[in-house]
C-alpha cells in the first residue's frame, strides 16, 4: 500500500486513483479515514482528474502516533504528501475536520500548490464559543463527545450513525450499509487520536486561515448540519472570504458526501472544471 513518511517517522496512508488530469485532493472528516471519499474519487477519477486522498495520522491505516493530534500537525503531514507526490494546481476539497484541514494547510505553507479550496460541511471558522466567538456551541457540548469517546466509543459512533451525522433521526433515508461504514471506519482510527482530535477540530481557531485564502473558495454546508450548524461555520467561512461561493443543500445533514453524493459530485465538478 501507498504510504509517505512524516519528519517524525509517521506513515500516512494515501489513495492515488485516476490519470493525468488535473489533480483534486479529499481530506476526510472525523472520526473517519479515506474510503469516506471513496465514491467521490471513483467519480471524479472517471471524469477525468487525478484523485487523491489520505488517512489523518492516527485514522485508517496510518501510524496511530501519540502526538501530533492536532491541526498544524495535521496541516504538516498534508505539505508532506503533496510534496511528496509533487502535485500542482491542486484542489483541496475538505469534509467537516477535513475542511479545517485543507484550510489550515493554505494557512500554514501558502497556496503556491493550490488551485482552488471547497470547504464541505466544514469547521471553520470556530466551532467552540469564546469571549470573541459568542455564537459558538458551548465548551460542554464537545466534553460530551469526549466523554462519550472515553467510556464506550463504539456506542459513540453507532449513535452519531444512526442520528445526526446523516440526519438519520430526521427521517433521512440513510441506508443501513451507510451507517455500518460510519461506525466502521471510526473504529479502525486510534482511540487517543479520535479523541485529541476533537479538540483540533472544536478549539481550532481558523479565521487567520480563512484571511489568507487567495485562491477560489466553494463553501457546501447543508441548513440542518446538526454536527457543524450552518450559521456558525459555512455561512460566515464564506462570508470571511470576498467572492467565495456559497452553496447551501436544503434541509442538508452533516454527512453530505453520501447523503446528498449526486449533487455534491455534480456541483464539485462544475467547480473544479470551471
Amino acid at each position: 500500500m501507498p504510504f509517505v513518511t512524516t519528519e517524525d517517522g509517521t506513515q500516512i496512508f494515501y489513495k492515488d486513483w485516476g490519470g493525468d488530469g488535473s489533480p483534486v485532493l479529499l481530506s476526510h472528516g472525523w472520526p473517519l479515514n479515506s474510503d469516506a471519499w471513496e465514491a467521490t474519487a471513483l467519480f471524479l477519477a472517471t471524469h477525468g482528474h487525478r484523485a487523491i486522498a489520505h488517512d489523518r495520522r492516527g485514522h485508517g491505516r496510518s501510524t496511530q502516533t501519540w502526538g501530533g493530534n492536532e491541526m498544524d500537525t495535521y496541516a504538516d503531514d498534508l505539505a508532506c504528501l503533496l510534496d511528496h507526490l509533487d502535485v500542482t494546481d491542486v484542489t483541496l476539497v475538505g469534509h467537516s475536520t477535513g475542511g479545517g484541514e485543507v484550510l489550515h494547510y493554505v494557512g500554514r505553507h501558502g497556496s503556491a500548490r493550490v488551485a482552488k479550496l471547497v470547504l464541505v460541511s466544514a469547521v471553520p471558522p470556530l466551532m467552540v464559543r469564546t469571549d470573541d466567538n459568542p455564537d459558538g456551541l458551548p465548551e460542554d457540548v464537545f466534553d460530551g463527545i469526549r466523554a462519550g469517546e472515553a467510556a464506550n466509543r463504539s456506542q459513540l459512533y453507532r449513535d452519531l450513525a444512526d442520528g445526526p451525522f446523516f440526519g438519520h433521526n430526521r427521517g433521512g433515508d440513510v441506508p443501513q450499509g451507510t451507517r455500518d461504514a460510519f461506525w466502521l471506519q471510526g473504529l479502525a482510527s486510534g482511540t487517543r487520536n479520535a479523541y485529541e482530535c476533537i479538540a483540533a477540530f472544536s478549539a481550532t481557531d481558523f479565521r487567520p486561515d480563512l484571511a489568507a485564502v487567495d485562491v477560489p473558495l466553494l463553501v457546501i454546508h447543508g441548513d440542518d448540519d446538526q454536527i457543524v450548524p450552518f450559521d456558525i461555520s459555512g455561512r460566515k467561512s464564506a462570508a470571511a472570504v470576498p467572492g467565495a461561493t456559497l452553496l447551501v443543500y436544503e434541509g442538508g445533514a452533516h454527512g453530505l458526501p453520501d447523503t446528498d453524493r449526486e449533487r455534491l459530485h455534480a456541483d464539485l465538478l462544475a467547480f473544479i472544471d470551471a
